[in-house]
């Protein structure tokens, strides 16, 4: 069996993964590419390698705020997919990189002929769903120095990379504050040694120090990933 970077390929069963891998395709996507748009039908189910997607809500204003964070340990519009419905959220790519492709009606054949597949992507959607409502726990009671803490360590998780391309205003539209929170607050990061920052670059320079830092939710939704591969 052909080894994936994403997590929930490689958990497959050897036959399981057989019957899904011919039906595979590589793409590579780039930054603020949209994979899923709120209402709209599912076109493509994506297993991420290297790229990260931001799972969004947009409100009426113009604001947007992360509910979710799907990586080499995920899969975008699985779900949905599934029973042919349309995407609940809009799927924004945070961090650019590869992933496999495989179209909806495919998944979903093979899903409803290997229950193994289908029960891991159904674990996948209860995951996704706690780390939502972590976040929502999350933006209302935890100061933007700790949820920035927990959202880099949990993009280091996802890219094994402790330098992320990043920009302070996309930062600040996930983490639902002003630009100028998220600049005092990674001033104060990098003052401390946590955290080095250049012109559309972030570093992390102690990962123990970033643990501290971070809030609870980061542990928790770890946890939530591993259960599911364990």
């Amino acid at each position: 069996m052909s080894q994936s970077h994403n997590r929930i390929l490689n958990s497959l069963p050897q036959n399981v993964f057989a019957a899904v891998e011919p039906h595979l395709k590589m793409a590579d996507l780039s930054f603020g590419d949209v994979i899923a748009e709120t209402d709209q039908l599912v076109s493509r189910v994506y297993f991420p390698h290297q790229c990260v997607v931001s799972l969004v809500v947009e409100m009426e204003v113009g604001d947007m705020i992360e509910t979710a964070m799907v990586g080499r340990d995920g899969v975008v519009n699985a779900t949905s997919a599934l029973d042919g419905k349309m995407a609940l959220h809009k799927g924004l790519v945070q961090i650019a990189g590869d992933a496999s492709v495989i179209h909806p009606d495919t998944l979903r054949d093979i899903a409803n002929e290997f229950e193994p597949f289908r029960s891991i992507l159904i674990r996948h959607e209860q995951v996704l769903l706690a780390q939502a409502q972590q976040s929502a726990g999350c933006n209302a009671s935890h100061t933007v120095e700790s949820r920035m803490c927990r959202w880099l360590l949990r993009i280091r998780d996802l890219t094994q990379s402790n330098k992320m391309s990043l920009t302070q205003e996309f930062l600040a539209q996930m983490l639902g504050v002003r630009r100028t929170s998220v600049t005092l607050v990674a001033g104060a990061l990098q003052n401390a040694g946590l955290i080095r920052q250049r012109r559309g670059t972030i570093e992390i320079l102690d990962l123990r120090g970033m643990e501290s830092a971070a809030c609870e939710c980061y542990a928790r939704v770890r946890s939530h990933y591993e259960r599911l591969f364990s």
